[in-house]
C-alpha cells in the first residue's frame, strides 16, 4: 500500500507538479475557450448550409461532414502539423492545433444541429410562413429556437468531448494539462502528477455531465 502511495499519490511530487499543471490547465482552457465557440459557430454555419436546398452545397456539406467525422482526430492533427509547412504555410502551434480541432468538431455540431431542426415539424415552418415570415426568417426565429432546445444535451455532450480532446495536442508539444503533467512525470519518474491530471480533468468535467443528464430529463420531461 506504501508502494502504490509512493508512486501514485505522492504528496511532495504533487506539491513540487501543482504550479506546472495549473499552467497546463490555463492552456487547455484557453484552446478550448476558442475552439468550442468557433465549433459552435461553425457548425450551424454547416446545418443551416444545409436548408438552402442546392444539390451541389448539399453533396459538399456531406462529404465534408463525413470525412471529418470518420478522420482520426490525432491522425489529422499531425498531418496538420507536419503537412502544412510543406504547403509553405507556417501557422503558430496553437493555430495549428486550432484548426484540426475546428475542422473535427464543425462536423459533429453540424450533424447535431442537422437533426435538431429536422426534429420540428413541417407545421411549425408553414405556421410561421403563413404569418409571413420568410425562409431564413423563419429557420432563425422559429426553427432555430426548437431545435437547439431539442438537442441542447448532445450539443453540451459533445463540448465535453471537445474539452477531452484537447489533451491529445500533447502530441505536438502544445502545453496543455496533459503535456505539461506528461513533462513533470518524466522529470520525477513518478506517475502522480498524471494521477492529478486525470483528477483535473474529472472535477472540470463531472458538473457539467451532470448537467447533461438534469438537461436530458427536463427535456425528456
Amino acid at each position: 500500500m506504501e508502494q502504490i502511495l509512493q508512486v501514485f499519490f505522492n504528496a511532495a511530487i504533487l506539491e513540487r507538479a501543482w504550479p506546472f499543471l495549473m499552467r497546463g490547465v490555463t492552456m487547455t482552457a484557453l484552446l478550448s475557450l476558442v475552439v468550442v465557440p468557433i465549433g459552435l459557430a461553425s457548425g450551424l454555419a454547416v446545418a443551416m448550409l444545409y436548408h438552402l436546398h442546392r444539390k451541389w452545397l448539399s453533396r459538399f456539406l456531406i462529404a465534408y461532414v463525413d470525412f471529418f467525422r470518420a478522420f482520426p482526430p490525432l491522425v489529422l492533427l499531425l498531418f496538420i502539423y507536419g503537412g502544412l509547412p510543406f504547403l509553405g504555410i507556417d501557422l503558430p502551434l496553437f493555430a495549428t492545433v486550432t484548426l484540426a480541432f475546428l475542422l473535427n468538431t464543425s462536423s459533429y455540431y453540424g450533424e447535431i444541429y442537422r437533426a435538431g431542426i429536422e426534429s420540428v415539424g413541417q407545421g411549425q415552418w408553414d405556421a410561421a410562413h403563413s404569418t409571413g415570415l420568410k425562409g431564413h426568417q423563419t429557420l432563425a426565429y422559429v426553427v432555430l429556437p426548437q431545435a437547439v432546445r431539442n438537442v441542447l444535451p448532445d450539443l453540451v455532450s459533445n463540448t465535453v468531448e471537445v474539452v477531452k480532446l484537447t489533451s491529445i495536442a500533447s502530441v505536438v508539444a502544445l502545453p496543455e494539462l496533459l503535456y505539461t503533467a506528461d513533462m513533470a512525470r518524466s522529470v520525477t519518474f513518478n506517475s502522480s502528477p498524471i494521477v492529478l491530471a486525470a483528477a483535473i480533468y474529472l472535477v472540470m468535467l463531472w458538473p457539467v455531465v451532470r448537467l447533461i443528464s438534469r438537461l436530458e430529463r427536463r427535456i425528456a420531461a
